[in-house]
């Protein structure tokens, strides 16, 4: 069991009393996507997504293995990754996963001791640290492995001033269709197997210094035919929250089980961004081909009032509103929270993005999990996998 985490709130942060702060971290630095097309990957992620060219590596620069274009948006970036032979091992990552999150980069101060301290309480090494260089500066950059094949990189940039990383260039592009009004990410939600869950609690604990301040059993999460677990693992100061779900056992196949068997393996199932705005937001992906998941019925937006409890009389967005763009709002005791779930952004279904805008709330919007899943549901139906 965990210990109980006593926290105080600082707007975007929490500072955990009992954390330990041998792993201080200063925020996501970037999410790596292995994909089979990169060049169609960032058009489709500028088009439907709004966001805007930032840097690149490739031929041109002297990268003969792989192809990286970053994008950008706020204070997220997000990398896509291309292979250019089949030798790499980039291609057997695509071809066992599928497009897919393999790199999720955590900012540091100093790269050699994030590593030195990981490794000594038992991380398996991906990539001792490394200084690369160029014009610009220096960079170090280790990276540890966590679920499956996903890699911790701990990036260290305080010497760095070029666009991303040494060995990419600037990305100069005509097309940059406008952002959508996202701001950072929230928290990233990994899926592990069966009875792995805690093993991984216990990992980021250990490892990493994380704590784990929330936790759902199949109990909260569950609908007629599917359940799952989850447990949500937050550093010190609450930039990173990485929530873990593992499959329980139900009627039929759930989410979990499904995503397990498409990505064959444990990975990234998604990765929640925010936004101040998410009517705007959500509006704009539609106008643009972002496909999201079926809403609730009728009975779920007629009580709301009633979940707000205490929060109704602050809310400002408009429920009728909201409905239309099947937007799901629940709250907790600190104020409320309105979000939204992608369909899979990929053939296979296991990669997919939330939208989140929080009112005050710092839940995962418990209240929501049963409409939500029974969208899931639907869907997997639809695709004969339930």
């Amino acid at each position: 069991m965990s210990k109980e985490v006593k926290s105080v709130d600082y707007g975007l942060e929490k500072i955990f009393e009992g954390a330990q702060d041998f792993l201080p971290l200063l925020g996501t630095d970037y999410v790596e996507f292995y994909v089979g097309n990169a060049k169609q990957s960032a058009h489709f992620y500028k088009t439907a997504f709004g966001f805007q060219s930032y840097a690149y590596k490739g031929l041109e620069t002297g990268s003969k293995d792989t192809v990286s274009y970053v994008l950008k948006q706020d204070k997220i970036k997000l990398v896509l990754t291309t292979p250019l032979n089949s030798e790499s091992p980039v291609n057997d990552h695509i071809v066992k996963h599928g497009d897919g999150v393999k790199i999720i980069a955590l900012w540091v101060e100093d790269a050699r001791k994030a590593y030195e301290e990981t490794i000594k309480r038992g991380a398996r090494s991906y990539m001792e640290p490394v200084v690369e260089k160029d014009e610009h500066g220096q960079a170090v950059r280790a990276g540890i492995y966590t679920y499956g094949e996903t890699v911790h990189m701990f990036v260290e940039r305080k010497d760095y001033k070029g666009p991303f990383l040494p060995g990419f260039v600037a990305w100069e592009s005509d097309y940059n269709p406008k952002p959508v009004g996202l701001k950072y990410i929230d928290h990233m939600v990994g899926n592990v197997g069966w009875g792995q869950m805690n093993t991984w609690v216990k990992w980021y604990e250990d490892v990493m210094g994380f704590e784990n301040f929330l936790s759902f059993d199949d109990k909260q999460i569950h609908t007629e035919y599917s359940a799952l677990m989850s447990k949500v693992m937050s550093n010190g100061n609450g930039r990173i929250k990485f929530p873990i779900n593992e499959p329980a056992k139900g009627k039929k196949r759930s989410q979990i089980e499904e995503y397990l068997d498409f990505y064959e393996g444990a990975g990234v199932q998604h990765i929640a961004v925010a936004t101040d705005d998410i009517i705007n937001t959500v509006s704009q992906l539609k106008a643009r081909g972002v496909e999201f998941l079926p809403p609730p019925p009728q009975a779920y937006y007629d009580d709301i009032p009633r979940r707000l409890g205490e929060h109704k009389d602050m809310m400002k967005e408009d429920i009728k509103e909201l409905q239309k763009l099947s937007i799901l709002v629940d709250a907790d005791e600190e104020g409320y929270l309105l979000q939204i779930f992608t369909k899979p952004v990929e053939d296979r279904p296991t990669l997919f993005f939330e939208i989140i805008q929080r009112m005050g709330a710092r839940g995962f919007g418990a209240g929501n999990f049963k409409a939500l899943f029974e969208s899931i549901e639907r869907e997997q139906a639809n695709r004969g996998t339930l």
